[in-house]
Parts: C-alpha cells; structure tokens; sequence
C-alpha cells in the first residue's frame, strides 16, 4: 500500500502532513517528530545529516515508499545526503521565495525562518534564483519553535516573540511574510493579528503535498492505494507529545516512543 514517511525536527512538521492528508487521503502515513533534538536550526549540518539518515531508515524499515522531509533546515542539510543514499523518493521543503516574489505588492518581502536555514547555501541560491528586484528582508526567530513544541501558540510569551520578529519586517515596509519553518504555520493566526490582514502569509505546505502527489502519481503508480491510516512517533517524552500532536492534529492520536539506536 503506498505509505508516505514524514520527519520534522518536532511537531512543526504536522502542518505538512495536514495538507499530505488532505491531498492524498488514502494514503497511509507515519511521522516522526524528533523532538528529543529541537531545534535542528541550532545543530552542526553533520548532526543534522546523521539525524535524517537514522530517521530515515526508521521509516523506511516501517514501509515508507515516499520520504518527506517536513523541516527547511533539515532539506538544507541534509536533502542531498539521502538522495544519495535512498533510491526512494525524497521530497523537501524550501521557504516559498517565488511564490512571495509574485504576491507582494510593495516589493518588500520578509522572511521568518530558523538561523539553519537563512544561513544555508540552499536559501541563498533561492534568493540568487527568484528575488528578481524584489527585497528580500530575513529574519531569525530563535524561541518561536519551542513555543510550538510546548502548544502554546498564543500566549504572552509567545505574542512578544511575534511582536519582536514581524517589526522589523514591517517597519521596512514588507506585505508579503514567508513562514520559513513548518512549525510557524500553527502560528499564522497570531502573526495575523500582529501584523494585520493586509499582510499575505505564504506556507510552501500545500505545495510540498502537491509534488509529492506527483512523485508518487509517476514513480509509485503501481503501488495499492493505502488505508487511510496515521501513525506517530516521538524522540522526546511521549505523554507531552501524544498531548500536543492531538492538540496540532485536531484529533486524539497515540505516539509511540522511536527506538534508541544501539550506542
């Protein structure tokens, strides 16, 4: 059956399978958040890449046929790495650029992402391919992804990060804001408020969904369709998890701890 495999740093990476689940329904899906080693945007690109690899396998031997790497950080890192190693599909996020280029109209576009990921070469061929005249302004967000990770999508602490990370952008004049994590999707409707509705907030999740449709449509078509089901994984402490992923999924669902690897 066709089974899609989806690791994330931690639970940011549900914002993807959301739109994986509503783009291919049937399809039977397992996630991992590695939430024992968040924030990857503050990890060596070695740590990182080992990380992927293991991850990787994980879902492999569990029957994924399809691999989507729900972090930029992780893509940045790591992306070129599996490709290499894996004869699978390997499918991977990159802060949404062109798409943002086409929506501003005051031709100032900001981006929120990790530290990871804005330093990268990844990101920085992206802005040499599609920024065509268009201002790009970045800006790290150190502390939005543990917000996320503890559920707290709109508290004090988390709204005077917002505050502190969306001023710059707005102050330079951007109409435009890329959410540069998949974690930050979960904040949209708090930047929203702080920003104002005139500000587009652009997630590259959906497109993501769409291109792995297509990988699969192409390279798995003889695959049986799945089952529908959903199963989910944790590194970190799995009562928080199973309390957070149900809270982000919308629905209750039962984590299971990823077995240690052997020392």
């Amino acid at each position: 059956m066709t089974t899609i495999g989806v690791f994330d740093s931690g639970v940011g990476g549900l914002s993807v399978l959301r739109h994986i689940r509503s783009t291919l329904p049937d399809a039977r899906l397992l996630y991992i958040a590695d939430s024992a080693h968040v924030p990857y945007g503050d990890k060596p690109l070695h740590y990182i890449e080992q990380r992927a690899i293991s991850l990787t396998r994980f879902l492999i031997e569990q029957g994924a046929e399809a691999i989507v790497i729900a972090c930029n950080t992780a893509t940045a890192a790591a992306a070129a790495t599996l490709r290499q190693n894996f004869a699978h599909p390997i499918i991977g996020m990159e802060p949404a650029v062109k798409p943002a280029v086409a929506a501003t109209r005051s031709g100032v576009v900001g981006v929120l992402a990790t530290v990871g990921t804005l330093r990268s070469a990844r990101f920085a061929a992206l802005l040499e391919r599609h920024a065509n005249g268009i201002e790009i302004i970045t800006q790290g967000c150190p502390g939005l992804v543990e917000q996320v990770e503890k559920g707290d999508l709109a508290g004090s602490d988390t709204r005077m990060l917002v505050e502190r990370y969306t001023q710059p952008l707005l102050s330079s004049g951007a109409d435009t804001m890329i959410l540069g994590c998949t974690h930050y999707p979960f904040l949209a409707p708090l930047i929203r408020e702080v920003a104002g509705e005139h500000v587009a907030l652009i997630d590259t999740g959906l497109a993501v969904a769409r291109q792995l449709q297509r990988r699969i449509e192409t390279e798995l078509s003889e695959s049986p369709p799945g089952d529908g089901s959903a199963h989910f994984f944790t590194s970190g402490y799995v009562p928080l998890a199973s309390l957070i992923m149900s809270k982000l999924w919308g629905n209750r669902v039962d984590v299971q701890e990823l077995p240690k690897e052997p020392v």
